[in-house]
């Protein structure tokens, strides 16, 4: 069975191909991106313009034409906090599905940190004991916590690295006044995050998933991604403070240099180093696991087991229930 899903995030628009059998892990046979930052193409009045939608139906459409060209059975397509925050939503949702015939859902933040949740536990198993995960988007931060494939606490914060350079940094590259009242800003948002994820106990492994915490991860040493998903790959808190002091005094022009950043992501870089050394130092983390998997394999997977048979309900069923899906709950995903 060929599966198609479809990611529409702040920053990017991904659809990622897969082969997916009953009892096997999906296999990725083709992977296409679009920049389109749909989180910097919001007005004054937190609505996505006629410009940024324009874009958005193109691309959709460009993306489900290759996802026919590959012979996709199903095409799970979402979108997360830019179009979820966006005033017009639903305006937006039910044009894409008019023009292009794609049923585009919305993820809920807690959503968001279960998938990813999800694809983390099934990366690791049984044995990683206690999980804590996080993932740095754009617009958010999704962090979850837990024993189980389901977690006890998923949380989500308006914390991402695009929606912070744009909110908090004036500046390119940011001034050192800019830096130090973000960090301090940062720390007191996340304190309260942070003693509702560790109620429950000390985790036995910390992962990170996203773009950001990967090149992170890279810029402090790690492996290149020519080295294989299956390469051990860390963020330590040492390496990641003598990063931003090296990365706060260069501009966005300089960062997309250096190897490992995307030319898309390097104004945000700054911010979601940041972002990222706040979590860990909030939850009192010295080194974080890098994880290949992240939201897109959790949609996957969870859809793998509804065809499966599992009767469990999907964290999106709930999420209808109680209305947390979009501004106006129509458009909440579902995938059974």
């Amino acid at each position: 069975m060929r599966l198609g899903v479809l990611d529409v995030g702040s920053n990017t628009v991904h659809l990622l191909v897969v082969d997916a059998h009953r009892g096997a892990h999906p296999t990725p046979m083709s992977s296409e991106k679009a920049v389109l930052r749909l989180a910097e193409q919001l007005d004054d009045a937190g609505m996505l313009t006629r410009d940024g939608a324009d874009q958005l139906v193109r691309t959709v459409a460009a993306m489900k034409a290759t996802a026919v060209q590959l012979g996709c059975a199903d095409l799970m397509a979402f979108a997360t906090s830019a179009v979820r925050e966006a005033a017009n939503s639903a305006e937006v949702l039910d044009r894409v599905r008019a023009e292009t015939g794609v049923d585009l859902k919305v993820l809920s933040g807690a959503d968001e940190a279960r998938y990813t949740f999800l694809a983390v536990r099934r990366w690791y198993g049984w044995s990683a004991g206690r999980l804590l995960s996080l993932d740095i988007g754009g617009g958010s931060l999704e962090l979850a916590v837990g024993q189980d494939e389901e977690p006890e606490e998923a949380i989500s914060v308006p914390l991402g690295a695009g929606r912070l350079t744009r909110t908090r940094f004036h500046h390119d590259p940011p001034t050192r006044a800019e830096v130090r009242e973000t960090t301090e800003w940062l720390a007191e948002q996340l304190a309260p995050v942070a003693k509702k994820l560790l109620k429950g106990g000390t985790p036995d492994r910390v992962v990170a998933t996203s773009k950001t915490f990967r090149t992170l991860a890279r810029l402090t040493g790690a492996a290149p991604s020519s080295a294989g998903p299956r390469a051990r790959r860390v963020l330590t808190d040492a390496g990641l403070r003598q990063l931003i002091a090296f990365i706060s005094r260069m501009n966005a022009a300089d960062l997309a240099e250096l190897e490992g950043v995307s030319p898309s992501r390097s104004h945000q870089l700054v911010a979601g180093a940041l972002v990222a050394e706040a979590s860990m130092r909030a939850l009192s983390l010295h080194e974080l696991e890098i994880c290949p998997w992240a939201l897109r394999e959790g949609v996957i997977l969870r859809r793998l087991d509804h065809t499966n048979g599992s009767d469990q309900e999907t964290p999106p069923a709930r999420a209808r229930r109680s209305g947390e899906t979009g501004r106006n709950g129509r458009h909440g995903a579902r995938w059974s």
